[in-house]
């Protein structure tokens, strides 16, 4: 396995990293993560697929870019990945071609399906999609439960529009689905947090999946509104600052849900994912050291599900609102998770609208919301 970066940066591209032999005619996939203003420019597209001719070109437009052991704004990270043994086939759906974000999933994993998968990467729409739905429909029909990772593509703070794209401009409202063939690849995950919880227990009495409405048999909104206290008036944005920590019925793990925008006039948050009632529910807040701890964490993970093996690639999905939240200690928590790695491997990433990866090497796909989400490849 052999990778090439590059990143395009105050209207300049750079090597970032190049490793010796690499053989652009042979690269057979293509990650470019870029501001939303930039991916879309004529000139960037064409420099992309004339530099690797033969490679699936997988786009995604972001909310800050991460290369090397920084995050950025308004750049773009090309990261091409030459296989030795491994081969792969990328998919792509329109959400506006499916009846619901589930039978993306199904779809998108159905002709993926063979007796050599190995591993699935998912690239998605941030703002038409529902995270939990796909991810429910992609382990519906994970028959063979290959590992499967990934995010939602970003917009900046704006929430607005949100770029996917397989070998063309990218455009809203899609969701590629790329698959590994072959036993060589070796995957690892990890995924985490750094959130502290506050504030009582409480349960979700009222909701439609992704929209929630009551809280306690309480209005949801007036209720966020009284623990947010001043920070009621910057909504919705604000409310990256204090996601909620869920539990849903029946489940044991908890899971960190992000609103993505509010209805004044229904009194109701949209969510980045599902809020099924009976769930429990709990407010967050951050904490700056724990936010950078926990991106080791999820480095260390996904190390050890590789089983210790020096990875050659390292892709880092991490929430929006860590980012807003860290600010200039962003670099921090890459840093922090690169540190983990031997040998200095290459990383590329970007800051996302939700993130996809297992709990643990044994369980199904989540959606999870304000995390560090790692995946390590290394071929053997």
């Amino acid at each position: 396995m052999k990778v090439q970066q590059l990143h395009y940066e105050k209207g300049e591209w750079k090597s970032n990293f190049s490793k010796p032999s690499f053989d652009a005619s042979k690269a057979q996939l293509v990650l470019v993560f870029g501001d939303a203003g930039l991916i879309t420019q004529q000139h960037i597209l064409d420099r992309v697929s004339q530099l690797y001719l033969n490679a699936s070109i997988v786009y995604s437009s972001t909310a800050g870019e991460i290369v090397g052991s920084g995050a950025f704004d308004e750049t773009i990270v090309v990261t091409a990945i030459e296989f030795e043994k491994t081969t792969i086939r990328s998919v792509v759906a329109n959400v506006q071609e499916y009846p619901d974000s589930r039978n993306i999933g199904n779809y998108l994993m159905k002709q993926l399906e063979a007796s050599d998968l190995n591993f699935v990467f998912v690239i998605s729409d941030g703002t038409h999609i529902n995270g939990s739905e796909l991810v429910d429909g992609l382990n519906e029909k994970n028959v063979l439960s290959v590992p499967v990772t990934g995010g939602l593509a970003g917009d900046g703070t704006r929430f607005c529009t949100t770029l996917v794209g397989l070998n063309g401009s990218p455009r809203e409202g899609l969701v590629v689905a790329i698959g590994f063939y072959g036993r060589h690849l070796k995957v690892g995950h990890g995924s985490f947090g750094g959130w502290d919880e506050f504030g009582p227990e409480r349960t979700i009495t009222r909701s439609n999946k992704n929209v929630l409405y009551e809280i306690d048999d309480k209005n949801a909104l007036d209720l966020y509104k009284e623990y947010l206290g001043p920070y009621k008036n910057e909504l919705p944005g604000s409310a990256l600052l204090f996601p909620l920590s869920i539990k849903e019925p029946a489940s044991d793990k908890n899971l960190v849900r992000t609103i993505l925008s509010i209805n004044e006039d229904q009194k109701s948050m949209l969510f980045a994912g599902n809020m099924p009632e009976g769930s429990k529910v709990r407010l967050m807040k951050a904490n700056f050291d724990r936010l950078i701890e926990g991106s080791s964490i999820a480095a260390r993970n996904s190390f050890t599900t590789l089983s210790n093996a020096s990875p050659e690639l390292a892709i880092f999905i991490s929430c929006v609102g860590r980012k807003i939240i860290l600010q200039d200690r962003a670099d921090e928590e890459v840093d922090a998770a690169k540190n983990i790695f031997k040998g200095n491997p290459p990383i590329a990433g970007f800051y996302s609208y939700g993130e996809i990866s297992p709990f643990n090497p044994d369980t199904k796909c989540e959606l999870h919301n304000q995390t560090m989400t790692i995946t390590t490849l290394s071929e053997n």
